[in-house]
């Protein structure tokens, strides 16, 4: 799976390797679930927009049916949270879609001598890249406020829509099989543009494992366990001993 990652890369190489506008980036060395992050829509391919990480169905009734941070390749048309977004169909007033994801690397977790050792994955030359994503609309169904006892009449108020993405994954290269037994779906930067616009049958012929000979793992310090430490020091590489 893929449930912590980074996106630190300076606002200039980062519009440039992506072509978007990067005025509301704000660098993230330990970005987790539940946070509002940056992806790039089949909406709207010239600007990177905040999404909620944990996708969350437009039919859910409660938002604690979503919180889906991971996809699995192989079953996106099977799957109700996801078929909608991965067809681009979207459902009723809620629209839905696929996305880039941007991230320099993320984290796994390897248990060793009885401890969870975090390691960081990376492309070899630490370029950015592009993960695939899904996303979606969902409104909180509407609630009554209880001002209608000054009025005699019931009162509504109506919740913001939430707009919200996830990772889709598939089989491990040997780079990260070592530490986990899926791995997020890094996009070739030709196939980037091809996910946002493919048809369904095309764009699941990418969702494979990126060449395990262009990118590294490397551990790094426990701090990164704490989604609050959020700072260069989580991303340096450690020894073991």
């Amino acid at each position: 799976m893929c449930g912590r990652y980074s996106l630190f890369t300076p606002p200039k190489q980062l519009g440039e390797c992506f072509d978007v506008d990067v005025s509301a980036y704000e660098p993230r060395y330990n970005a987790a679930p539940s946070q509002s992050l940056p992806v790039i829509s089949d909406e709207d391919t010239t600007a990177l927009q905040a999404m909620e990480w944990g996708l969350i169905p437009s039919w859910a009734d409660s938002k604690s049916d979503g919180g889906h941070i991971n996809a699995r390749a192989e079953t996106l048309t099977e799957t109700p949270s996801f078929s909608d977004a991965f067809e681009q169909a979207p459902r009723g007033e809620f629209r839905a879609g696929r996305c880039l994801v941007p991230a320099d690397g993320f984290y796994e977790w390897v248990e060793q001598d009885g401890q969870k050792q975090p390691y960081r994955v990376t492309l070899d030359d630490g370029e950015p890249f592009a993960m695939a994503g899904l996303w979606t609309q969902w409104k909180p169904p509407t609630t009554q406020t209880g001002l209608g006892d000054f009025t005699g009449e019931t009162a509504t108020q109506s919740a913001n829509l939430v707009e919200s993405f996830t990772i889709v994954t598939t089989e491990p290269n040997d780079v990260v099989a070592d530490l986990h037994h899926r791995m997020a779906v890094i996009l070739h930067e030709d196939d980037e543009q091809h996910w946002l616009e493919e048809t369904p049958a095309n764009a699941q012929k990418l969702l494979e494992p990126y060449p395990a000979q262009k990118m590294r793992a490397y551990p790094v310090s426990t701090a990164v366990n704490d989604p609050s430490n959020d700072s260069p020091a989580v991303v340096e590489e450690i020894t073991l001993g």
